[in-house]
């Protein structure tokens, strides 16, 4: 049971981390982060839409981060990288982030439901679907599905490729939820066939020098000549051993 306890532990400490860095780097387009441990300490990688804003002047803001993370979380020396994220429609917690500043600033949720579900799969995802749940229109809390493309949610592809997010909100009525599923176009399925415009190409005959060739030949040459050494010597055996057998006669 202590594993299984350190394991959740460890589980733990990474959303709260994961949950402190969204909630600090808010205005530099926080999405998401990666963190592993080697030898010389705990490698911590944040990807943002404005990595500027995480470095800070001088590398202030993120060496504050580093010093908080420390303290607060008891990570055992932070290295600190930031990376820039190339397509904000792929990441999920940028389009999270988005719908639910939408929402506070008084956007209808439908509006901001389609609004990024087009923009994710203009960006070229296979398939995507975003939830909003809450006090929508009435004082009965429901959710709201949008959904469009191929997003399948069982089996190994789901679990490997497909990026998630969730983000809450408080607004007037209550607490809004807002969730995202996206699938990138780089995403592999097994039931997805691709068939080849042309045929492989060919095994090339891997031509023998000159010197080579020679060698071959001599050696065919050599065993030729030995076999018909070999069978001249077994003729005369043969001949003695008849006239042996006369004589006796």
């Amino acid at each position: 049971m202590a594993v299984v306890k350190y394991f959740v532990s460890e589980s733990i400490k990474r959303t709260e981390i994961d949950e402190f860095l969204q909630s600090k780097l808010e205005r530099a387009g926080y999405g998401g982060v990666s963190i592993s441990k080697t030898p010389l300490g705990t490698h911590i990688v944040i990807y943002a839409m404005r990595p500027g804003l995480v470095i800070g002047r001088g590398g202030e803001t993120i060496r504050e981060l580093a010093s908080l993370l420390e303290e607060k979380f008891q990570v055992s020396n932070p290295q600190i990288s930031v990376s820039e994220i190339e397509i904000p429609e792929l990441n999920a917690y940028v389009v999270a982030s988005k719908i639910a500043s939408a929402l506070q600033r008084g956007v209808h949720f439908r509006r901001a439901g389609f609004w990024a579900l087009n923009q994710v799969m203009d960006a070229g995802a296979l398939g995507a679907e975003i939830i909003i749940s809450g006090k929508l229109r009435t004082e009965r809390a429901r959710y709201e599905k949008f959904k469009k493309g191929y997003l399948p949610k069982c089996g190994e592809p789901p679990t490997k490729y497909m990026r998630r997010a969730e983000v809450h909100v408080q607004l007037k009525p209550g607490m809004f939820g807002v969730r995202v599923r996206i699938m990138p176009p780089d995403a592999q399925f097994p039931d997805k066939i691709k068939i080849a415009e042309k045929f492989p190409p060919t095994e090339e005959k891997v031509e023998v020098p000159a010197d080579e060739e020679k060698l071959e030949q001599e050696t065919v040459e050599m065993k030729e000549t030995t076999a018909v050494l070999t069978e001249n010597k077994k003729e005369p055996e043969e001949t003695s051993d008849g006239e042996t057998e006369e004589k006796t006669e």
